[in-house]
């Protein structure tokens, strides 16, 4: 249940109207009373035909009225929303109006000594109420009101636990702001997916995505596609920026412009310039003190593999950095998921997308990021957006499994690490995002897994013997769990091409494993594929690979297994 204080306003009447309007808004429905400081003997527009809004706003606005002029406050309305969550029951008007009783006397509103402010809730849906309310109580003077936003969350978590409701991770006031609900109105009558608030912000962050100047930051702005102004200081000095949608205006056709910092606290133009700016030197992540580079023109896969490397360094980091630089590298996090989606082929682009924009409230908390850290993975998200977007095939597409395999692990780890914390607004986003890039993954990893499964099975019965023992040797806590997956078939083979490429397979396996985060992973065995191909070097898709291991051995199966009967992976699409 979400509680939502909106800007005070000076008009009564003017609120009173949107609430009870049912032709302009498809989700008021029945607007009705389910409340009032006197216990429903207030005039209800919604069911009582004989009154009007003005009758109800006169009454509500009577101890501002007895006021002198000059001791009426400019801004006297109040007005708060409580949501249900989707997963919610419908509740009742007499539950939505103890909920309202609760929230008023809870915010200091009406605090139940007999002069508090008058107010109403009414209802015009199934899953949310409005109240709104004077700012002058009955004996004449202001309600002591103050920070009525955290006061009316506290008491909906009560609500919630005594109700037995969904219960909202509680905020801590980094989160960026809310659409109004006629933004949301807006963007519901114009046809868009998302309101232009939130269309601005997930724009504007993967702009900021391993840009590293302000003319760089600007050029892609408007290559984006968006409307910018700068503020610019008397001096010359430029202060922020503003953007807008082209076809996001006002009712004087005029465009809506969003400046960064109303977008989101960490998108103001003095924070992304502290992006910019590197203050320490590496600490074990690929960083040093030198500001970050231009981008590596290697090619998408090219990109996507140092992306994934980049990615699993950081999550060795977060479990032993200092919480500075954590935040810094889950901050960075959120570049490179941004950097992902916008560079990803079709088949993934969906869920990687809907992947940071959750993750994006998991990237800001109370805990300032110390930048400079964080330049690995800022320059990964650089090099991602320059090379270019990825097919989604061949070693792009394969490089692509493994670099959202990796991102996986880095989001887990973040949301790991906001747990600590009591961050759980942020915890909760982490974990979010990790199901969108469970799903992106297995979108992503389908063929490549069923080459290298093909190639497990091509190989000799002896040799398939021979990596079992060497798993059990190398890995016996984890081996018989491996053996019964799936995917043992795909690890038998990159086992082999690792052998084949000169490596100590069994040196490897200790290595991968003794890493962390396997036990969070759907596949150990799909977990070892990727982290042996990319610490051995070996190509993420193997198509094109010889099978030097099925030749180790003169009794090589050549036949290919049918794709149904014989690959889990293509049974299950």
């Amino acid at each position: 249940m979400i509680p939502r204080i909106h800007q005070q306003g000076s008009k009564t009447l003017g609120l009173l109207l949107y609430l009870y309007d049912e032709s302009t808004h498809e989700e008021h429905v029945d607007p009705h009373l389910v409340a009032s400081f006197d216990y429903l003997a207030a005039p209800d527009p919604g069911r009582d035909p004989s009154v009007t809004e003005k009758d109800l706003g006169r009454l509500l606005d009577q101890p501002f009225a007895l006021l002198d002029s000059d001791q009426r406050p400019e801004k006297h309305v109040w007005h708060c929303s409580v949501r249900a969550a989707p997963d919610d029951p419908i509740l009742s008007d007499e539950q939505w109006g103890d909920i309202a009783r609760r929230v008023i006397a809870a915010t200091g509103i009406d605090p139940g000594d007999g002069a508090g402010c008058r107010w109403a809730a009414v209802r015009h849906a199934d899953d949310h109420i409005h109240i709104i309310a004077t700012l002058v109580r009955e004996d004449g003077r202001r309600p002591d009101h103050h920070r009525s936003g955290k006061r009316a969350q506290s008491e909906c978590r009560l609500i919630e636990k005594e109700l037995g409701l969904h219960q909202v991770a509680p905020g801590d006031g980094t989160a960026a702001r809310l659409p109004t609900s006629a933004e949301r109105h807006k963007a519901e009558r114009e046809g868009r997916e998302r309101p232009a608030r939130e269309e601005l912000r997930e724009t504007v962050r993967r702009v900021v995505a391993g840009a590293t100047s302000e003319e760089e930051f600007f050029d892609r702005l408007a290559a984006a596609g968006l409307l910018i102004r700068k503020r610019v200081a008397p001096s010359g000095d430029l202060l922020g920026y503003k953007v807008a949608l082209p076809d996001d205006r006002n009712g004087e056709k005029e465009p809506v412009f969003y400046a960064g910092s109303t977008l989101s606290p960490d998108l103001s133009l003095p924070r992304v310039r502290k992006r910019w700016t590197v203050y320490a030197p590496n600490q074990g992540t690929g960083a040093s003190s030198d500001q970050t580079t231009g981008p590596a023109p290697s090619g998408p896969a090219t990109a996507r593999r140092r992306a994934a490397t980049a990615a699993w360094q950081a999550v060795l980091f977060i479990d032993h950095g200092e919480d500075a630089q954590v935040a810094a590298h889950i901050a960075a996090a959120g570049e490179v998921l941004d950097a992902l989606a916008e560079t990803s082929a079709a088949h993934t682009r969906g869920q990687l997308r809907e992947a940071a924009f959750v993750f994006e409230r998991a990237t800001r908390s109370h805990i300032k990021a110390e930048h400079g850290h964080d330049r690995a993975l800022r320059q990964a998200a650089r090099d991602l957006i320059y090379n270019g977007p990825a097919l989604g095939r061949g070693e792009d597409g394969a490089t692509t499994a493994m670099v959202i395999d990796m991102a996986f692990f880095l989001v887990t780890a973040a949301a790991h690490w906001h747990a600590r914390k009591d961050h759980a607004q942020q915890a909760a986003a982490a974990q979010k995002a990790a199901e969108h890039l469970r799903a992106a993954y297995q979108a992503a990893a389908d063929v490549p897994l069923a080459v290298l499964y093909q190639r497990g099975r091509r190989l000799s019965q002896p040799l398939r013997q021979k990596q079992a023992v060497l798993l059990r040797q190398a890995v016996p806590e984890l081996a018989e769990q491996v053996l019964a997956e799936p995917g043992w078939h795909s690890l038998a083979a990159t086992l082999a091409d690792v052998e084949a490429a000169g490596h100590d397979p069994a040196a490897l396996l200790v290595e991968t494993t003794g890493q962390r985060e396997l036990q969070t992973a759907d596949s150990v065995s799909d977990v070892l594929v990727w982290r042996l191909r990319r610490m051995a070097d070996l190509p993420a898709d193997a198509t094109a690979m010889p099978e030097h291991a099925a030749r180790t051995t003169g009794n090589a199966r050549t036949a290919r297994p049918s794709p149904t009967r014989d690959n889990p992976s293509r049974k299950a699409r």
